[in-house]
């Protein structure tokens, strides 16, 4: 059950990802398209009010066209609005204008949508874009972690968000090594060297406070610090009482460490797996991880690419469906407009376009032009595909190495089997 509303929440994210994608390309001319956040506590009957008053001041554009437009929009929202007594749990966005579609040509397109999380606001705006901000901070990681790996050359730091890893900022030691000039005696040279590694520690400590102390919602969204590195340095600094005390508090663990710099941060996110072991980012490594080990095997019960993975839900034989979330492709089914010839085509879909942008060509039988009949996310068509035969469907982030190569290799498709197929 946990993993079903796992991959529900995943397949809602990515929906809501791509729309708001979509959204982000669409223009209009002058000031015609429609934005407004509904929050849930908003009465439905105040928000058609003021579209009927906007729709009144609406005589006063002196474009006929933009006026029409902006008229039709605000008819269009009036429309679906009437299906709503109260606004849904999370609040209500509607997206309403004339989109420019090429040439003098413009389409009306209204998109609703109700958030995965609450609407902070309400607002009104037309203009030449949609205003899609309040949404895209919704796909911001609510949980963020931060990430120190230090000895006693250098440190950096960075944070894991969901199942991204981003880098921060860096610090550079001054401490002396471990071979003192001629002349300076041993237990002064120990002392100053001392005094550099404490003061050292500081300077990581204070920048580790300007960098996470500083994230947005600090006290809600930071769970807490890993620290990496070797045997002792990690433990003096943790121990040694130079983190600010609501980092301190919120110290998960120590771990081992090879490297110091910017990629020690993915070293250290792989050796505190267990102590991750809820964060969406081991999950996604630790089956990508599995597949990757499957694949070399000579009696390998893997498969890659949308042809023989495809193949092998048709017959069941899939545990686990790996898609990329990166993935923009549609499956078409095409006919001709004037024989029986049919055909089911994969074709990418360029941001901003659609699969009715794309050159079909002409029917090899007739010389007919072809017309699409149905056309499905392929995401969406795989996964149902992996649910007929109750198979686990993970969607893979590319924000991680395991994950950019899921994409990148086996071009966003691939699946751990049930058994070996000759597929």
């Amino acid at each position: 059950m946990a993993d079903e509303v796992e991959m529900d929440s995943a397949r809602k994210r990515y929906e809501f990802k791509k729309t708001l994608e979509r959204l982000k390309q669409k223009e209009g001319s002058g000031t015609e398209l429609i934005t407004i956040y509904i929050p849930p506590d908003k009465q439905i009957h105040d928000v058609t009010a003021q579209l009927r008053d906007e729709f009144g001041q609406c005589s006063n554009i002196k474009s006929k066209q933009t006026r029409t437009n902006v008229q039709s929009a605000i008819s269009s929202i009036l429309s679906r609005l009437k299906y709503y007594n109260k606004p849904p749990e999370h609040g209500l966005a509607i997206f309403c204008g004339a989109i420019k579609i090429g040439g003098d040509r413009t389409n009306m397109d209204c998109t609703i949508i109700e958030p995965p999380d609450v609407v902070p606001l309400y607002m009104y705006r037309c203009s030449s874009r949609f205003e899609l901000e309040p949404m895209e901070q919704m796909l911001v990681e609510k949980e963020v972690y931060g990430l120190l790996v230090i000895d006693r050359r250098e440190s950096f730091l960075g944070f894991l968000r969901g199942n991204r890893i981003e880098p921060a900022s860096g610090v550079t030691s001054t401490v002396p090594g471990k071979q003192r000039k001629g002349g300076q005696s041993a237990m002064r040279f120990q002392r100053l060297r001392l005094i550099a590694i404490n003061e050292y520690y500081k300077k990581v400590a204070d920048r580790a406070t300007d960098v996470f102390m500083a994230e947005p919602d600090f006290y809600n969204r930071f769970k807490g610090v890993l620290i990496g590195g070797p045997t002792p340095t990690k433990e003096e600094f943790a121990d040694g009482g130079y983190l600010h005390h609501e980092l301190q508090k919120r110290l998960i663990g120590l771990f081992d460490v090879s490297y110091t710099n910017e990629s020690g941060l993915a070293e250290l996110v792989d050796n505190a797996q267990d102590a991750l072991r809820g964060v969406e980012v081991m999950k996604e490594k630790t089956v990508m991880d599995r597949f990757l080990k499957e694949l070399i095997k000579d009696d390998s019960a893997s498969a890659y690419g949308e042809e023989s993975v495809r193949k092998n839900l048709e017959i069941g034989a899939v545990d686990t469906l790996l898609l990329s979330a990166t993935l923009r492709k549609e499956r078409l089914h095409v006919r001709c407009q004037s024989c029986d010839y049919a055909k089911d085509e994969t074709v990418q879909v360029e941001p901003g376009k659609s699969a009715n942008d794309i050159d079909l060509g002409n029917c090899p039988k007739c010389t007919a032009p072809l017309y699409i009949e149905e056309e499905t996310d392929i995401i969406d068509e795989l996964t149902e595909l992996a649910d007929a035969s109750a198979t686990r469907v993970m969607i893979i982030s590319d924000d991680f190495e395991e994950g950019a190569i899921l994409y990148n290799a086996f071009g966003g498709i691939a699946a751990i089997l049930r058994y070996r197929t000759g597929y």
